[in-house]
């Protein structure tokens, strides 16, 4: 599985935050919490939990007593995540699993679990592994809800001439395989969503889109599909080279609107 750094994680939580936010009233946690309740205290699962950003934006809205089991592969994000949080009207218990879910899906614990959750993982897995995920969670009666999917869509403003060709590579990157076979991309919230209905689920769709205005996530974002640009095609170095330069220049009076879709999928 192809990890991130602790100072992506952190870099981009923000955005995240303020994206999911957006999604939150259509989603309904709070009654999807009630309904999934079979006894006092919910339990979770969070696949490829990181630096447990998932964790910290769901057991506020959640509410109640939590008890989530934290999956990862890396050993320092696990160590660093805490014991249990905390606040009025909720409390979440904490323990971590570090496994390779590219490697592992199936010993995960899935009956443990009344809702399986992720964030900004199912575009970087392949179909038949989506699959595998989803027929493991629709046999646990578990519901699922997976956040910050990206959809394809990415808006500059101002634009450039070389934003769609930038793009196209950067899709294109995307969907080479991150260590779960062809990754999906910017297919796979379609993809999930006409898998979970197959299997019975109602589906519960909200965008839950990036808007980026601050300098440094924007520099991160341009060098990042840059390179992602040139790994794809090398030929075009000179290109997205020049494109990268502009970009930079405009940094201060830019705005990136980059799609994500969260899923909520109740049994």
């Amino acid at each position: 599985m192809t990890g991130f750094s602790a100072d992506w994680l952190a870099l981009r939580e923000p955005f995240d935050r303020a994206a999911r936010s957006a999604s939150a009233a259509l989603l309904d946690l709070q009654a999807a919490a009630v309904r999934l309740r079979d006894d006092p205290v919910l339990r979770v699962i969070d696949l490829g939990c990181g630096t447990g950003a998932n964790l910290r934006e769901l057991a506020p809205r959640l509410g109640g007593a939590q008890q989530w089991l934290m999956i990862d592969d890396d050993p320092h994000l696990l160590a660093a995540l805490p014991e249990a949080l905390e606040a009025p009207g909720w409390h979440a218990s904490v323990r971590p699993l570090p496994l390779d879910l590219a490697l592992a899906l199936a010993a995960v614990p899935y009956l443990e679990a009344r809702l399986v959750t992720a964030s900004a993982l199912l575009d970087l897995v392949s179909a038949s592994w989506l699959d595998a995920l989803l027929a493991h969670v629709r046999a646990a009666n578990a519901a699922a809800l997976f956040a910050l999917n990206v959809d394809g869509r990415v808006a500059w403003e101002p634009g450039l001439a070389g934003d769609v060709e930038v793009h196209e590579l950067f899709a294109a990157h995307q969907r080479r395989d991150k260590g779960f076979g062809p990754a999906l991309g910017a297919e796979a919230a379609a993809l999930a969503v006409a898998r979970l209905d197959a299997l019975g689920y109602r589906v519960t769709q909200a965008q839950s889109d990036w808007c980026i205005e601050e300098p440094a996530m924007l520099r991160a974002m341009i060098e990042g599909m840059a390179d992602a640009a040139l790994e794809q095609d090398p030929a075009a170095e000179e290109r997205v080279g020049a494109w990268t330069a502009r970009r930079l220049e405009l940094v201060d009076r830019t705005c990136l609107r980059v799609g994500h879709v969260d899923l909520l999928a109740m049994p």
